[in-house]
């Protein structure tokens, strides 16, 4: 119409100047504003006049007048969106033609026009849009040297807002292709694109612009040289790799199509070509030989294929192609790479890498774990090249996918407890790959890769492997100081994580690495020991284990080696190195300087550390070498050389009052360190020669420690805030210094020293102060001596042997502590003697922490009076016994424990619990409600405790034992009161804090079971036999035996690591020095299961508790498989294997499976009918498994329930369809069940007849179990000879022989052959396969039922708090049950299928078939034009154009043909007319074809279409996955839409998304990646037309 229109005017016009013309479309002189409908008139009245050759000095003056004065002022004008940008687009459309007609003048003035606009506002898009329209009339060389670098410099602008954005996007797109067909300015543009390495730049921008610019540059086929030829540019390829690994995936299409077009270019030119090489070892990034043109050809379309297919992102999509990989290296590497000769790469190994790096950052996992699996085998199977390039991947992407800990899981088939898949590939990596280097290369390569391994936070799996991985390299010298440093900067890494077996595991490990791999000759000895600091001897370098023996001879073997440390002392080199260092760290260390002020500051312990660790090392060493030299008697020289300076020192502490603050404090905490190293080991002390010289030595210099502690202790010296980390320093010694007396048996000066301390101690608490106003160093002074008493109460209760309570002065300290005001506080000082204490930053808080502690100490001294005084203290407050002034009166005691509870910070309540534990008993009673507040205050406490890993487990234990005392137990169980309620309702938290924080039911559990079974002296006041509580709380037991959650991914892997760990045994030193915790949730079943296994069948309480047990397991079933049946009957659903209602009922029928051999024959009478019934139930194999053998084993002991069992034959085949394979399982067993039958063949008689009428069932399955049955039965009538059954004989053994040799089709005979492999059938014994670890283990793994499930056996063995009798016979599973695989057979019987077809309900809706236009009428003229025909059928005048000419399957162009007719979309466009004669069209397009405007556009002409359709006001909108796509559902489509559809495999090509406008995603909730491109097209189509018709309801 606009065509016609334009004609028209010009035919009028002929005669008339065109000037006049284009003023009058314009609006005339001082006219508005142009409109867009007066722009695009005005843009196709220029295109005619163009178009018709109309030239003339007129009409380039009227083109220059519209176009300065008409089109540039619109430029210059604002604005809203979308009708701005609609609004340039039509002017520059205009300026378009004008600058044609103008020629080359106006060009330049336009030009010169935008770059001032630019200058001024950067990111204006109409200044771009200008350029665009004028760069093809640019000849002035300076013109286009700044056309071109204002564009370069939009798009290398650091800016990220829209404005700024989207104009680098246009240059990036249209722009620079406009400048690039000058060749002076595609240099240009070229040499700025791409400036150089190290220039920084925009991947995504940098390949938009390579991608509009392609069609300049590769060379064509006429033969013309380019003005570039990107094929030789290492830039240039440089950037399509770093885009085929970018982070969005337009960019990455772009790159693709980049390569693609280069390797299309090659491959049609048939020219040699190749790329500068960066590196002389290694072949160019790109090159193309013609005599191997296939040979490339073959190998970039393997490459693109893999790299498209990852695009996918799905690894059933992906996995197939993964083969092509060993392909391209075969490709890539020449026959020399066995020479291991340079330059043996043919194609660049960066490729390689790109498929890797992008397979490390892809979101899918199991992609990820993939190609990290395909990366680390390269080395071991292909025996590859290196390259320099490849241990920088190493070090980046690789190292950065192998810190995602979910790589490091187990595989399916794979055992508990063994190294993960990664973590062995890992280290038969690293040993390989550090083969192919050089020396050099080897020590750069591997601090890197330490380097790496602490520039990130990794979780505990990942470290863990990779430090097993380092130290699994073979030895070599390549770590340096800086090598040693990084591991010990990786040592601070592995504090970060909770879990200390896998923090001390890494520890271990990365020592074992510094031992294999340091140059012993490039460090010494003062880099060693800071080193050895780092790690933590409490989780890997303690004394005695296999890794401190490790070092030592380390340290011996190369002793002479070390690099020599400047601080050494001359004249000693006799000696060994690490001697003279020693000696020489320990004279250093005792050279204090002077203070000048007396009380300073408390030195840090972390030398004193260092020190003593290297003292007990060199020890340690020179025992060694004696032993070696045979000998093990001489005296250890060495060590008395280290320790008599420091004797000399502790000799003199006691007389000489002038030694310095600071040397009696490092000597001091030198002493402790030592005496805390030595008592690590993990060997007897007896044999320990080192530890017997140092006490030996210690002993001679205790008097002279002792007299010094009492002085400072007790005479005021102590008196400032610091002072208080000194008090703390003396107690700890003074603990370590006891024990060494008591070993000497040295009574005499340990009595004297605790009664003057205690006298001492005991005066300073009871001075009141004269003066009115507090002094601190008095209050220091009090805090000191309730410190000191409360460790001397320590000692008397730890050393009974010392018989310290004989003493006088511990007599009045009792007394002392009777009279004693609870949470009595120290008033805080009203002036600070102390300036410069850091303490007084923040005095209120900083004196409240002394307080605490100092109410802490209180409740010390109380529980040990408690303790000793426990069967006296009266149970209420009105009783008065004989102990009545030594002891308070409990009720009081108690309220001042909640006081405390209240008062104290949670890390300071743990002695307060402890009292508790001898109050609550006491009193619950008498003052129940008190102790209900007690349960309350206390559960607060441990809940506010919960994230806290320090302190939680001890205050745990300590709210455990004074709540579950067996007293309390007792009297609460006995009175049924609110106390009963309390303790049900806290067991009930726990269980539930269990779930979040594994180990707290542990924790519970094992201290009732173990006060319950093993009660000691303590437990017996209240009740006289402790089991009896057993009974009233067996919902403990209960919920331990169906105890465990389905474990997240992440909890598992920490798991299966644990157990990795674990099994390492001794080799790893964590595994002896950590705290064995028995955290893991199996545990709590391991406990109940002993626990259980324990009780005795003859004793009563035994009995009865199990009994019970059984009747609550069993109700429990029952009440799981109702509300199951009742689901099942409403959503006709059953739950699923490895669900967690699966995983219970498991449980709970292994735990029944422990105790039946334990239960009398009369309990058992009225529970088989439970049993029998469970066996009806739908079950699962595993469940099925533990019924049927609980059945065998019921019957094999009391064959009198034999016609019991026979009923469960006689119900309805609708009940028995379900469970007549369990019942037909059970009598598979007929030699053991008849074992104490007296009647075999009256049994074997009614078993043959059962069974013979369910081998004509017509359920499969059903048939082959009583086949199986009837097969051993049948033996079993042979053996015994039973004369019924001989007229049955051929019937039978024919039957038999029959299913023996079947030849009928389908899977009957394999099925037959699977049934009887099964291991319940061929190999399972119910009596000799009894064991827990059968039970436990076995069975589930051959049921398939999920590793979670698995107890190992060493589990049991190695819960060693309830111990098993070491007679206990039923362990371990036999060798042949325990070496089989499950097999392929799954236990079913299911008989017909449950599910049912619902009736069909009555019919309330119909098919309708839609009439889309307004008046049908027959006699239509189909020669109509289409859009005449449309009008008249009354279609809608939508002005959406489809555009599908890069669709190539003819079902899905007929089927969009068919959407867009039906919506109304303006025209279709397709890529050639003829796909409308195809079949497959046709029937998917339903005539549609006829209704609808067809236009053919071919694919390489859609960049021209597309821009005239922009011209005419069209908005070009991609359904594409971008970074900045539009959600479909909040996208508002344009009047003028043109919607383009991408192909089926490669979507749109990158060249055409720089044209596209906006791009639109369909939102997707699925994991399937895209929908077929029909699909995706109706959806937008129909989102179109929906918003037309809401806009069209509007305006009406």
């Amino acid at each position: 119409m606009e065509l016609v229109l334009a004609d028209a005017l010009l035919g009028l016009a002929q005669s008339r100047e065109p000037g006049a013309l284009l003023r009058a479309v314009c609006g005339g002189d001082g006219a508005a504003p142009l409109s867009v409908e007066r722009l695009e008139t005005l843009r196709f009245l220029l295109q005619r006049l163009e178009a018709g050759g109309a030239a003339g000095e007129p009409l380039r003056r009227a083109a220059c007048e519209v176009a300065l004065g008409r089109c540039l002022p619109v430029l210059r004008g604002g604005g809203a969106e979308p009708e701005r940008r609609r609004l340039v687009r039509a002017a520059c459309g205009a300026l378009r033609h004008c600058a044609r007609l103008g020629g080359a003048p106006l060009a330049a003035q336009l030009a010169g026009e935008a770059l001032a606009a630019l200058r001024a506002e950067p990111g204006a898009e109409a200044a771009v849009e200008a350029l665009v329209a004028v760069a093809p009339e640019l000849r002035e060389p300076a013109l286009l040297e700044r056309a071109v670098d204002a564009a370069l410099a939009l798009v290398r602008a650091g800016g990220r807002d829209a404005g700024e954005e989207a104009a680098a996007t246009l240059v990036c797109g249209r722009l620079l292709p406009a400048l690039g067909r000058n060749r002076a300015a595609l240099r240009r543009v070229w040499e700025g694109l791409l400036p150089g390495r190290a220039a920084p730049h925009r991947a995504s921008r940098t390949l938009l612009a390579l991608t509009a610019l392609a069609d300049l540059l590769f060379p064509g086929l006429e033969g013309e040289v380019p003005a570039v030829d990107a094929r030789l540019c290492g830039g240039f390829w440089r950037a399509v790799q770093e885009g085929l690994t970018d982070s969005e995936a337009l960019s990455r299409k772009r790159a693709r199509y980049l390569l693609k077009r280069a390797v299309e270019v090659s491959d049609r030119l048939r020219t040699d070509c190749s790329c500068p090489q960066d590196n002389g070892n290694e072949p160019s990034l790109f090159w193309w030989s013609v005599e191997k043109n296939d040979k490339h050809l073959q190998f970039w379309e393997n490459y693109i294929l893999i790299m498209e297919t990852l695009e996918g992102n799905q690894i059933h999509v992906i996995k197939p192609v993964l083969p092509k990989l060993n392909h391209l290296y075969e490709c890539a590497v020449s026959e020399k790479v066995v020479l291991f000769v340079p330059g043996c790469w043919l194609f660049h190994p960066s490729w390689h890498m790109c498929i890797y790096k992008r397979m490390f950052e892809s979101e899918n996992k199991t992609l990820i774990k993939e190609g990290v699996f395909q990366f680390l085998e390269l080395y071991e199977i292909k025996h590859l090249p290196n390259s320099p390039g490849f241990s920088e991947f190493i070090i980046g992407p690789l190292m950065d996918a192998l810190s995602e800990s979910s790589l490091y899981g187990r595989t399916p088939g794979q055992l508990i407890g063994a190294c993960p898949p990664l973590g062995m590939k890992l280290q038969k990596f690293m040993s390989t790959y550090l083969t192919l280097l050089s020396e050099e290369e080897k020590s750069s390569f591997l601090l890197k890769f330490i380097q790496k391994m602490t520039s990130r936070h990794w979780c505990a799996v990942p470290i863990l492997f990779l430090s097993m991985a380092l130290s699994s390299i073979p030895s070599c010298k390549i770590l340096d100081t800086e090598g040693l440093h990084a591991l010990r900067d990786v040592l601070q890494c592995t504090m970060i994580t909770h879990q200390i077996l896998l923090r001390g595991a890494a520890q271990c490990f990365l020592l074992q690495t510094a031992i294999h791999l340091t140059d012993v000759e490039k460090v010494s000895l003062p880099e060693i020991s800071s080193f050895l600091m780092s790690l933590r001897p409490e989780e890997s370098l303690s004394r005695g284990t296999i890794l401190w023996m490790e070092v030592c001879s380390w340290l011996c073997t190369h002793d002479r080696f070390f690099r020599k440390f400047t601080n050494c002392h001359g004249g000693r080199q006799v000696r060994s190195s690490l001697s003279v260092y020693v000696c020489t760290l320990v004279e250093d260390y005792l050279k204090a300087p002077a203070s000048k002020k007396e009380n300073c500051f408390m030195p840090d312990s972390f030398e004193a550390k260092l020190v003593a660790t290297m003292i007990v090392l060199a020890a340690d060493v020179e025992e060694m070498k004696n032993k070696l030299s045979e000998k093990s008697n001489t005296e250890l020289v060495e060590l008395k050389a280290f320790l008599q300076p420091f004797l000399d020192v502790l000799l003199k502490l006691g007389t000489n009052v002038y030694i310095s603050t600071l040397k009696t404090d490092k000597t001091l905490q030198l002493l402790l360190k030592l005496l805390q190293i030595c008592s690590l080991k993990q060997s007897s002390p007896q044999d320990d020669r080192v530890l017997s010289f140092l006490s030996n030595s210690v002993m001679t210099a205790t008097e002279s420690i002792l007299e010094f502690v009492l002085r400072r202790l007790t005479t005021s010296e102590l008196n400032t805030v610091s002072d208080l980390g000194r008090c703390k320093l003396y107690l700890a010694l003074l603990s370590e210094l006891v024990n060494i007396c008591s070993k000497a048996g040295w009574k005499k000066g340990t009595w004297s020293f605790i009664s003057s301390l205690i006298n001492a101690c005991l005066q300073n608490l009871q001075e009141t102060g004269n003066e009115q106003e507090t002094k601190l160093g008095e209050q220091i002074q009090k805090v000191v001596s309730m410190a000191s008493i409360s460790m001397v109460c320590k000692i008397i209760d730890q050393k009974p042997e010392l018989q310290l309570e004989s003493l006088h002065a511990v007599e009045t300290l009792k007394c002392f502590i009777s009279s004693v005001q609870l949470n009595q506080v120290l008033k805080k000082p009203s002036c600070i003697e102390e300036t410069n204490s850091l303490f007084e930053e923040s005095t209120s808080q900083g004196w409240g922490k002394i307080v605490a502690s100092y109410v802490h100490d209180q409740w010390v001294c109380l529980c040990f009076i408690l303790n000793k005084y426990n069967k006296f203290i009266p149970l209420s407050n009105d009783e008065t016994l004989e102990l009545s002034s030594t002891i308070q009166k409990p009720v009081r005691m108690l309220q001042s424990a909640l006081e405390a509870l209240s008062l104290l910070p949670s890390d300071q309540v743990l002695p307060v619990f402890h009292c508790m534990k001898v109050l609550v008993p006491k009193l619950l009673g008498s003052s129940e409600s008190l102790c209900i507040d007690a349960f309350d205050l206390a559960w607060k406490v441990i809940s506010s405790l919960s994230n806290t890993q320090l302190i939680f487990w001890s205050n745990l234990k300590a709210f455990v034992q004074f709540v579950f005392d067996a007293d309390v137990l007792a009297v609460a169980s006995r009175t049924k009161g609110q106390a009963y309620s309390k303790i049900k309702e806290i067991i009930l938290k726990l269980v539930e804090m269990s779930t979040a924080r594994t180990g707290v039911f542990n924790t519970v559990l094992s201290y009732c079971c173990q006060s319950w079974l093993f009660p000691t002296s303590d437990d017996t006041n209240a009740v006289e036999n402790p089991f009896s509580n057993a009974g009233s709380y067996s919902e403990l037991i209960t919920e331990a035996c169906v105890f465990g959650t389905v474990f997240r991914r992440d909890q598992r892997l920490i798991q299966d690591v644990h157990a990795f760990v674990e099994n390492l045994g001794d080799e790893c030193a964590a595994n002896i020095v950590t705290e064995s915790t028995y955290r893991d949730d199996h545990y709590v079943r391991v406990c109940a299961i002993k626990f259980l296994c324990l009780l005795d069948g003859s004793n009563t309480l035994h009995k009865m508790f199990m009994e019970d047990l059984v009747i609550k397991l069993l109700n429990k079933l029952a009440q799981m498989s109702k509300l199951h049946d009742e689901l099942v009957s409403k959503s006709r659903t059953r739950y699923y294997v490895n669900s967690l209602q699966h995983r219970i009922k498991n449980r709970l029928w292994q735990t029944l499976l422990v105790i039946f051999p334990k239960l009398d024959q009369n309990f058992l009478a009225g529970t088989l009918d439970k049993i029998f019934q469970a066996g009806f139930g739908n079950n699962q194999a595993s469940i099925k498994y533990l019924i049927e053998w609980i059945i065998i084993l019921i019957l094999h002991r009391c064959p009198q329930f034999f016609e019991k069992f026979w009923n469960c034959f006689c119900y309805g085949e609708e009940k028995l369809k379900t469970s007549i394979c369990t019942f037909l399982s059970v009598l598979f067993h007929i030699d053991i069940l008849l074992e104490n039958a007296s009647e075999k063949k009256s049994i074997l008689k009614k078993a043959l007849l059962v069974v013979l009428q369910w081998c004509f069932n017509h359920n499969f399955s059903v048939r082959l179990y009583a086949l199986v049955a009837l097969k051993k039965i049948w033996r079993m009538c042979k053996a015994l000879y039973v004369e019924e059954f001989e007229a049955l004989t051929p019937v039978i053994e024919s039957s038999l022989h029959q299913v023996e040799n079947m030849h009928c089709a389908g899977n009957a005979r394999k099925n037959w052959q699977r049934i009887q492999d099964n291991f319940f059938f061929a190999s399972f014994h119910p009596l000799e396969d009894y064991s827990l670890e059968t039970i436990f283990y076995t069975l589930p793994r051959l049921s398939e039922l999920v590793e979670d499930e698995w107890i190992p056996l060493c589990k049991f063995t190695r819960y060693t708090e309830i111990p098993l009798p070491a007679a206990f016979l039923w362990l371990h599973s036999r060798t042949e049950l325990l070496n089989l695989k499950p097999s392929d057979w799954s236990q079913q019987d299911m008989g017909s299928e449950l599910v049912e077809m619902d009736n069909q309900s009555e019919w309330t809706d119909v098919q309708k078939k839609i009439i889309p236009w307004k008046n049908s009428s027959p006699d239509l003229d189909l020669d109509l034009v289409f859009q005449d025909r449309a009008a008249k059928l009354g279609k809608s005048n939508s002005r959406l154009i489809v555009v599908a000419s890069l669709i190539d399957k003819p079902t899905n162009l007929g089927g969009l043909c068919r959407t867009s007719e039906i919506f109304g979309a303006s025209a279709l466009v397709v890529g050639s007319l003829h796909y409308i004669n195809d079949k497959q069209f046709q029937h998917l397009s339903v005539s549609a074809e006829q209704w609808l405007p067809l236009v053919e556009v071919k694919p390489p002409q859609l960049v021209d279409y597309l821009q005239q359709k922009k011209t005419e006001g069209y908005t070009i909108v991609g359904v594409e996955q971008t970074a900045k796509s539009s959600n479909l559902t909040e996208y508002c489509f344009p009047d003028k839409s043109l919607l383009l559809l991408g192909n089926e495999h490669e979507g749109i090509p990158a060249n055409l998304i720089q044209q596209l406008d906006v791009c639109v995603e369909i939102p997707q909730q699925g994991i399937i990646r895209s929908l077929n491109v029909h699909v995706s097209g109706a959806l937008l189509i129909w989102e179109y037309t929906r918003q037309q018709m809401i806009k069209e309801k509007q305006l009406k």
